[in-house]
């Protein structure tokens, strides 16, 4: 049976696509900002939703990863890299080409920490330290 917060051993991990782990990584980004956005504030959900969706947009993930790009790790740029020069199925409408692409690197980097379990580096990440 599978279990929530399940790690899986980093040679594994760098070996899943890097759209895959993009793929986790979205939904890492989206759960963080949510609960941030909850704890931090009482508004409807309409209003709440409305300001994750531009903070989780891959303009607002762009912003974020012009912050920690110099704190990563040689490891965290690879993986970071390979997320940005992946294939990827579909195209933004409401981002520019390099924002799209950027935001897919960050959102590998984020299903990379999670997958092995490295949740204090991503909280740092995420908060910007």
């Amino acid at each position: 049976m599978f279990q929530l917060f399940t790690t899986l051993p980093e040679t594994q991990v760098k070996n899943i696509s890097p759209v895959t782990l993009a793929f986790v990584g979205d939904a890492v980004y989206t759960l963080y900002v949510r609960e941030k956005l909850v704890a931090e504030h009482d508004f409807s959900t309409g209003t709440l939703q409305k300001l994750s969706s531009s903070t989780v947009s891959a303009h607002g993930q762009n912003e974020l990863l012009e912050k920690i790009l110099p704190l990563l790790t040689e490891d965290e740029l690879a993986i970071f890299k390979r997320g940005r020069n992946a294939k990827k199925p579909t195209r933004s409408k409401s981002a520019t080409v390099a924002e799209y692409n950027n935001s897919t690197g960050f959102e590998a980097l984020l299903g990379y920490l999670y997958l092995t379990g490295k949740y204090e580096r991503l909280e740092g990440l995420l908060s910007g330290n």
